[in-house]
């Protein structure tokens, strides 16, 4: 069943607890919770070791982000397996492969250029089943839940990455690096038997001629890069991806100098460490706060203005601020974030109706990997011109992004409106509600 949106029912507010209610999403839920928390365990204590090995601060940052990049080539090539191919299988399959990765690292010791192989590599198939698992949240709920469901994902993703990093330092502190990474390990195996024992097996959508078609010839990889290659030619799709990409990977990449910034006015040892932490606190606040207590029209109103307040306090950096000023401008960026829930419904109403697992796929890959490439570039304008002023050079770029997309988002939620005739972007003719829908 794929949501809809219906004109009575397109300002009804959900709350948390009808989300959790639902069996099917709760599992994937907390499963997610407990992999990010792998994640960050595995990623920071990878990059120890590699660094324990080679006393490279190059390679350690390479070990750190080798991950990220490759995911979108992943989703380019294999991205259509998501609608293709059951989600059990692939959800399970994702996780046991994570698992196994974790400990390899742990268990042999591999040449570093190999280690890193290894972890690129994976990295191509995580697309896949990330793009089933929120495919699977996509049917399983509707309307305001699905972009509250999309909310508690990432309070508990910001919660879990910082649990996972303080889980990470104080597990190679005690254990090493090696059996560090062997905690990860049976993290990810958990999550791959809670999804293969509690989840039904379901058999993915099919019907031809868009993307995922389980019908297509020409084999998977033929499939993904037709079905990427549809996505991205429709503008409205396009200027959706973008504007859930561009702002995240700028604030990433401001994120990226946090340490060199700390560094260079010789702020406290471990001050950088709050510095990182009021960005995921921010987000965490600001999904809580707009995901509970707005109205769906509202979120959607709120769009640029919370682009914005991504941005703007960013550029207060151009005048050094010290520990506490930073503070309370990296907290405001943060809350900024809360953004993309007032996309998320007119996303998933624009996307081809068998096409959602690549969709998603493509959205979470594109997103990573411009996050990993957002601090390199930044990291190169910093020396230039300095971290503070490279951080606030990323904020104006966000502002500016707030001002594109203010000249085409819709003041209002768009109301699908079904147009049979050939020449509607993905069969769907979109109009804005001149008045919100009691």
């Amino acid at each position: 069943m794929t949501p809809t949106v219906e004109p009575a029912q397109g300002n009804h507010r959900a709350t948390y607890r009808e989300v959790l209610a639902e069996p099917r999403f709760r599992l994937l839920f907390s499963t997610r919770a407990v992999a990010i928390t792998a994640d960050a365990l595995r990623i920071t204590t990878f990059s120890v070791l590699v660094f324990s090995s080679t006393g490279s601060a190059l390679l350690s940052a390479v070990a750190f982000g080798i991950g990220f990049i490759p995911q979108l080539f992943g989703s380019l090539l294999l991205g259509s397996l998501a609608d293709r191919l059951p989600s059990r299988a692939l959800i399970t399959g994702g996780y046991a492969l994570t698992c196994a990765t974790a400990l390899l690292l742990a268990l042999v010791r591999m040449p570093v250029a190999a280690s890193l192989g290894v972890v690129a590599l994976v990295s191509l198939a995580t697309p896949v089943f990330h793009g089933a698992s929120s495919r699977l949240v996509a049917q399983s709920l509707e309307g305001d839940a699905y972009v509250l469901g999309r909310s508690l994902n990432n309070i508990a993703g910001a919660g879990a990455q910082l649990f996972g990093l303080a889980l990470g330092g104080a597990a190679v502190a005690a254990l090493g690096p090696r059996r560090a990474l062997a905690v990860s390990a049976v993290l990810y195996l958990g999550c791959a038997l809670a999804v293969r024992i509690r989840l039904p097996l379901l058999r993915p959508g099919t019907s031809g001629g868009t993307p995922g078609s389980a019908g297509g010839d020409g084999g998977a990889v033929r499939a993904s890069l037709q079905g990427a290659g549809l996505l991205l030619r429709g503008r409205t799709v396009r200027r959706l991806m973008l504007a859930q990409w561009l702002p995240v990977a700028l604030v990433a990449g401001a994120e990226g100098l946090i340490v060199a910034y700390a560094g260079e006015h010789r702020f406290a040892p471990g001050r950088y460490a709050v510095l990182m932490g009021c960005l995921p606190v921010g987000m965490l606040v600001g999904d809580l706060l707009v995901g509970r207590l707005l109205r769906p029209r509202a979120r959607e109103r709120l769009v640029v203005p919370l682009v914005a307040l991504a941005g703007l306090p960013l550029i207060g950096f151009a005048a050094e601020p010290g520990v506490g000023v930073s503070s309370c401008l990296l907290l405001l960026s943060g809350l900024g974030y809360a953004y993309g829930l007032g996309l998320q419904r007119p996303f998933l109403d624009a996307l081809p109706q068998d096409g959602h697992g690549q969709a998603f796929g493509l959205l979470g890959s594109g997103s990573m990997t411009l996050q990993g490439v957002g601090p390199v570039c930044l990291g190169a304008v910093a020396a230039g011109m300095g971290t503070g002023g490279a951080i606030a050079l990323a904020g104006g770029a966000v502002a500016l992004t707030a001002g594109w997309i203010l000249t085409w988002h819709p003041p209002t939620s768009p109301v699908p409106v079904p147009n049979h005739s050939t020449g509607s972007e993905n069969g769907t003719e979109y109009r804005a509600c001149s008045s919100p829908a009691r």
